[in-house]
C-alpha cells in the first residue's frame, strides 16, 4: 500500500512500506484447524512484528459441500464451521498493545474452484424457525458459483464483481474460549465486507503473543450477509501483521486509504450500532482533536453505517468516517 496511516498521531505507526521476514502457513502445516477462539491452543507460527504471512483458508465449511446436491444438515457438524488457521504467535505482543493487521490479499484457492452458498434450516435473517416459532424451518439448498479474479459467476444472466474478504478473523480473549462464529471485541466472524485487501484492521491484545487467528473468506457478500451465508471460498491470504505499543482501544477498529471505521458487535442490532458509533467519536476526539460534540455533530451529519452480519450470536456493525473530515 502506498499511502501512509494519520491515525496514530503521536504513536509509532504500523510500517506499511516495511519489508519484514516471509512465512507461508499452508493447509498441511496448519494441520489440525480452529472452531474456537482462545489462549489454549499451542501456535503454529511465531514472527516479529511487520513480518508477512501467506496462509492458505479452508471455507466456512471445511470443504464438505462439494455439490448443489449436498444437504447442509447431513454435511456439516455443527457447530464445527468457520475453520480457523492459527493460533500465530506475534512476539512482543502483549496486554496493552494493538495488533494491526494490514489485508494485502484474497486470492480463490483449489481444491473448490466453486464458491458455496446455502440456505441452512434455523439459520439466517429471514427463517422464522430461528425466532423461537413453531413454523416449519426453510428448505435447504446449496448453490455453486465459478469464483475467479474476474467475477462471481451468480447465473448465466448475472456476474457479480469479485469483492474478496475476510469473514472471520481476530485475536485470543485473554482468558475464555469462544466460538469461531461468535464476533466481539476480539474480532472473530465479524462477516464486515471491509476487511478487505487495502485495509488495516486494529485488534486490541488481550494476551503476551497475541495469538492471531484468520479463515472464513468470502468472494463477497451483500450488506448483513441476510441468508447467513456468503460466497463461501478456500483462499490463500497475505497478511502483513504488525504491533503498536500502548494503544488502549476498546475493540476492533479498521482503516482504509478513505475512511476509518469503527466496529461494534451485539444484540440486539441498535446496541451494535451505538458501540461503534460511540468508539468513532472517540477515536476522532483521541486522535484527531476533535471536541467530543463536535465528533458527535460530524457523526450525525456525515457518519455511514455499515451491517456486517445480522445472523451471528452477534450482530456486527461498522461506524465509518471519510478521512478528508478529518484533517
Amino acid at each position: 500500500m502506498s499511502w501512509i496511516s494519520t491515525s496514530f498521531m503521536g504513536r509509532k505507526a504500523a510500517a506499511k512500506g516495511a519489508t519484514g521476514a516471509k512465512h507461508r502457513l499452508s493447509e498441511e502445516d496448519q494441520g489440525t484447524f480452529h472452531y474456537v477462539y482462545g489462549p489454549y491452543a499451542e501456535p503454529v507460527l511465531r514472527i516479529s512484528p511487520g513480518d508477512v504471512v501467506e496462509v492458505e483458508t479452508l471455507d466456512a465449511f471445511g470443504g464438505a459441500i462439494t455439490s448443489e446436491d449436498d444437504l447442509p444438515s447431513e454435511k456439516l457438524n455443527m457447530p464445527f464451521v468457520n475453520p480457523q488457521n492459527g493460533p500465530i504467535a506475534v512476539t512482543g505482543a502483549e496486554k496493552g498493545d494493538v495488533l494491526a493487521v494490514h489485508i494485502h490479499s484474497v486470492l480463490p484457492r483449489g481444491p473448490q474452484p466453486a464458491g458455496t452458498t446455502a440456505l441452512i434450516p434455523s439459520f439466517g435473517a429471514l427463517v422464522a424457525d430461528a425466532s423461537l416459532m413453531l413454523n416449519p424451518a426453510i428448505t435447504e439448498r446449496v448453490k455453486k458459483m465459478d469464483v475467479t479474479e474476474e467475477g462471481v459467476r451468480f447465473s448465466d444472466r448475472i456476474t457479480l464483481p469479485f469483492e474478496p474478504f475476510i469473514g472471520t478473523m481476530g485475536i485470543s480473549p485473554e482468558i475464555e474460549a469462544v466460538s469461531s462464529l461468535q464476533p466481539d471485541y476480539w474480532g472473530g466472524n465479524m462477516d464486515l465486507p471491509d476487511v478487505a485487501p487495502g485495509a488495516v484492521v486494529y485488534f486490541p491484545v488481550q494476551r503476551q503473543d497475541a495469538h492471531f487467528f484468520v479463515g472464513d473468506c468470502h468472494g463477497r457478500q451483500g450488506d448483513g450477509e441476510l441468508c447467513g451465508v456468503a460466497v463461501e471460498i478456500p483462499a490463500t491470504v497475505v497478511l502483513q501483521i504488525d504491533l503498536i505499543k500502548d494503544w488502549a482501544i476498546p475493540g476492533v477498529r479498521l482503516e482504509t486509504e478513505d475512511f476509518i471505521m469503527s466496529v461494534g458487535s451485539a444484540r440486539p442490532m441498535e446496541d451494535a450500532a451505538r458501540m461503534a458509533y460511540r468508539d468513532l467519536v472517540r477515536w476522532m476526539v483521541e486522535d484527531y482533536g476533535f471536541e467530543e460534540s463536535e465528533a458527535y455533530f460530524l457523526a450525525t451529519q456525515a457518519g455511514k453505517m455499515r451491517v456486517g452480519n445480522m445472523v451471528d450470536p452477534k450482530y456486527t456493525l461498522g461506524a465509518s468516517m471519510l478521512k478528508k473530515y478529518l484533517v
